[in-house]
């Protein structure tokens, strides 16, 4: 209808709140800072980091990878009036718009590592296109528990 929607998670990980480090509350706003919309045409991913100061004054880096998605629209269909042009209609099928939906991955860490974030969103999202036969909580799990070393510090 009017072109502007609402995000919503669907799902998260951790699925429950660390006591040290809550889940950002309304963190779908900044995934997408221009509005949740439908477009016509398939954009292509985009990826930004977006820094949130808690009220303890810490920062939170939000690193958020976008796509779209193909959905189907929901409008209607007009059909003519005249019987002349509804013959000539019923012999093609009624092809509905495509319309293509933002689905946002978003990294939320304490850390600033921009390109470290990019990779990691990179490769969820590759095993999800790619419909890899990989369950995402061991990806995420993987990924929690790498080691990133220090610049110039030990191995």
């Amino acid at each position: 209808g009017s072109g502007d929607g609402q995000g919503q998670i669907l799902q998260r990980f951790p699925e429950k709140d660390w006591e040290d480090n809550p889940f950002p509350q309304g963190i779908e706003l900044f995934c997408q800072p221009s509005g949740w919309q439908l477009f016509t045409e398939r954009n292509p991913p985009t990826f930004f980091v977006a820094v949130l100061t808690d009220i303890n004054s810490e920062r939170h880096y939000c690193a958020c990878f976008t796509f779209w998605e193909a959905v189907e629209s929901a409008q209607p269909q007009s059909h003519p009036r005249n019987g002349e042009e509804e013959e000539e209609e019923s012999s093609s099928p009624v092809q509905p718009a495509q319309l293509f939906a933002p689905k946002s991955l978003v990294l939320v860490s304490r850390l600033d590592h921009a390109e470290v974030f990019r990779n990691s969103l990179g490769l969820i999202y590759t095993i999800y296109v790619d419909g890899l036969s990989v369950s995402l909580e061991n990806v995420i799990g993987n990924l929690l528990t790498c080691t990133i070393p220090i610049t110039g510090g030990a191995q």
